[in-house]
């Protein structure tokens, strides 16, 4: 193994590695508790809407490094509507989602329409897009708490109660076998995949990470599903919530890496007037981004009423900034054409454990906020300086 393929092997991992020394960390500085089963369980179902929000902002950003500041306004908007529809004007759950969805995914289109075709700044849009849609969130809840009562379906659905979890179809004791099988169902797949895919780009002759690389990512990806698999079940098991996360994933996991419309959005990202010239609509690109943008804004925005039972004027604030942070932590570049929704993922579940592990060792709000700050700005200096080759230009 050569200099040069341990250093490229670094720099392709270096957000999982930085995971594993922040776990560490925090294991020893909180005694081991930010691994407790609860705390676990708790990690995906207060960062539930990050992972939702940031693999919707990857999409944006790929498109040149854009970004949409209004997400959280949205968010708060889409469950104020939802809450009133459900609560005060007695209309059927179901009613109330797809109006919910059909909301958030015109305010998407509606801000897409201005920066695609328009070509207005998407900073400038989508700034508005914040001020207006918090200020009728305000309007629409009259400045009040709405709480949701009817826990039976809606709140269940997407994981918002106490009892909010996938029930234990094969064993009735302390372990959740359900949970448990699936961690192992999940890791079965996992190797597969990569196996097979590993196999394809070996056959076309593309070019393939070193075997003994390939095999310790899969034992240490492996073993880390099998354990939070059982930390899960050793718990409740899954998360109703987790499931919504999974699907958000796996989709546009699969969209970003596996058809024509994903490469566009990487293809825009990287030199949008040589991809125009390809015959590539380039506006209907940025169209889509900001639309499906508005859409996981709203299933955020359900995910949210839900696991708080209510909707008020505050929620979703700092959302936007928690998902912009886990696209460029996860590797997202600055400059667009860049980012992996697996990236993504581990950059989310990073600012979910500097969280959690902050707040179990009773670091105070504030102090949270310029750390998260400061790993902000240090993994976008990594990036920048990373395409220089590692040189640090400072201009005059």
């Amino acid at each position: 193994m050569s200099k040069n393929q341990i250093l490229g092997f670094l720099k392709k991992n270096t957000m999982i590695i930085v995971l594993i020394i922040v776990v560490a960390f925090f294991s020893w500085r909180t005694g081991g508790a930010i691994l407790l089963p609860m705390n676990v369980s708790n990690l995906i179902s207060q960062n539930a809407y990050v992972f939702v929000l940031a693999t919707g902002m990857l999409l944006c950003i790929l498109t040149g490094g854009n970004i949409d500041l209004s997400v959280g306004s949205v968010v708060c908007f889409v469950g104020a509507v939802g809450a009133i529809l459900m609560v005060n004007l007695n209309v059927p759950i179901w009613i109330a989602i797809i109006v919910m969805i059909i909301i958030g995914t015109a305010i998407g289109a509606f801000q897409g329409f201005w920066i695609a075709f328009v070509r207005i700044p998407p900073f400038i849009v989508t700034l508005a897009g914040m001020l207006v849609f918090r200020g009728l969130s305000n309007v629409v809840l009259n400045g009040l708490t709405v709480s949701i009562k009817d826990k039976t379906f809606f709140v269940n659905l997407f994981g918002g109660g106490a009892d909010c979890y996938v029930k234990d179809f094969i064993g009735n004791g302390t372990l959740n076998l359900t949970c448990f099988f699936a961690g192992l169902v999940a890791t079965a797949l996992f190797i597969m995949i990569q196996v097979s895919n590993r196999m394809k780009r070996t056959r076309k002759n593309y070019e393939v990470e070193m075997f003994g690389a390939f095999i310790a990512k899969l034992v240490a990806i492996s073993a880390v599903i099998v354990v939070f698999s059982y930390k899960l079940a050793q718990h409740k098991g899954i998360p109703t919530v987790l499931i919504w996360v999974l699907v958000v994933v796996l989709v546009y996991g699969y969209i970003t890496s596996n058809t024509t419309v994903g490469r566009y959005f990487y293809a825009v990202g990287g030199n949008e007037k040589a991809t125009k010239l390809s015959g590539i609509n380039t506006n209907k690109v940025y169209f889509l981004a900001y639309t499906n943008m508005g859409f996981l804004a709203a299933l955020a925005g359900m995910i949210t009423i839900a696991r708080l039972t209510s909707a008020q004027p505050t929620y979703g604030q700092n959302y936007e900034m928690d998902a912009i942070g886990s696209c460029f932590i996860g590797g997202a570049s600055a400059y667009g054409g860049i980012g992996t929704v697996p990236g993504v993922i581990v950059g989310a579940v990073l600012m979910g454990v500097i969280n959690l592990g902050m707040s179990l060792m009773g670091v105070d709000a504030n102090m949270q906020k310029v750390v998260k700050g400061i790993v902000l700005l240090a993994a976008v200096i990594f990036d920048v300086v990373s395409k220089r080759g590692g040189k640090m230009i400072v201009k005059n």
